[in-house]
């Protein structure tokens, strides 16, 4: 999971397009002993050799997709010039990111002392699917890297039930992990389910119970009616004794989790001359992080009280 941080710190620094393979990189002597030293750690590798050459792109393919820790270890290397300067450049993102709960000490996810927590892991998965580039690699089933090899994604669930992402994770002190993302389309609207699992005894056995806490969320969401056009929301009474409602403009729905509070709050204009149809207001409704707005307009017109009212009353309306 750690090479997900890895990937969106190095493509903040440089970032490379989805279509394009960005520039040549050159193994040299320090890619080597960071594959030895993943070796010596029994960690996942990708071959390498002094003199051989990689493309940016599948740099970040072969850290993503087969979980390399010495390529994610090249990566950061290459983009800050060392890995000690990453992990700076990679603590302050998670400072920026607001992601407080989760410290980092290397480019790979194998030391122990890198840390977080279901919540953060959350919403670093929620960027790495809102990044064009990594949200592509993560959902990829194989890459062709020439001079080096076939990968294939780690993720046994990938193209599962809807699964398109995100990372696996095997650690003696947290067991097998997945950060997962699915989507689902739920009368006619799609949507996205980020999750995470810690502690799983291994792959096969943790794919068993993702699939069974998808399936139970996939089955909590539906769509929720919130208003019909035309509802009464606000009555106006003029100086002159007319009355005119506003209503909804138009009808609206939601697809969201069954249980989720939607609240809703009301702002309307002062009105003292207006047309039928005229937006008086909104109508917000929040649902968690998304909020729904509905114009609020005149059911009709409010009529000028005509110059007899007006010289009657010369201060009251202006």
């Amino acid at each position: 999971m750690g090479t997900a941080l890895t990937a969106l710190v190095v493509l903040e620094e440089r970032p490379l397009g989805l279509n394009e393979s960005g520039p040549t990189i050159t193994f040299g002597a320090a890619d080597e002993q960071f594959y030895a030293d993943m070796i010596a750690q029994d960690g996942i590798v990708a071959p390498v050799s002094s003199g051989l050459t990689i493309s940016q792109r599948h740099l970040l393919d072969v850290t993503l997709m087969a979980s390399a820790n010495n390529y994610a270890q090249s990566l950061a290397a290459w983009a800050f010039g060392s890995e000690s300067a990453f992990v700076d450049a990679a603590r302050d993102w998670l400072q920026r990111e607001g992601l407080a709960s989760t410290t980092i000490v290397d480019a790979t996810g194998i030391n122990p002392g890198n840390t977080s927590t279901i919540a953060d892991l959350i919403e670093l998965g929620k960027r790495a699917v809102g990044d064009s580039l990594v949200g592509t690699i993560v959902g990829t089933s194989t890459v062709d890297v020439p001079g080096i090899g076939s990968f294939s994604n780690r993720n046994l669930l990938l193209g599962v039930d809807g699964v398109d992402g995100i990372k696996t994770g095997t650690l003696d002190e947290s067991g097998a992990c997945l950060l997962f993302a699915q989507d689902i389309e739920v009368d006619g609207e799609s949507i996205t389910i980020v999750g995470a699992v810690l502690g799983g005894e291994d792959h096969p056995s943790l794919a068993v119970t993702v699939r069974g806490l998808l399936a139970d969320a996939d089955a909590g969401f539906a769509r929720v009616p919130l208003i019909e056009a035309g509802t009464l929301l606000a009555t106006y009474t003029t100086e002159w004794g007319d009355e005119v409602t506003a209503v909804a403009m138009r009808s609206a729905s939601v697809v969201t989790w069954t249980g989720i509070p939607i609240t809703s709050s009301l702002q309307t204009e002062a009105v003292q001359l207006g047309q039928a149809g005229d937006d008086v207001g909104d109508l917000v409704f929040t649902i968690a992080d998304r909020e729904v707005v509905v114009d609020v307009e005149l059911a009709a017109t409010i009529e000028d009280p005509g110059p007899w009212w007006r010289l009657a009353n010369p201060f009251r309306l202006s």
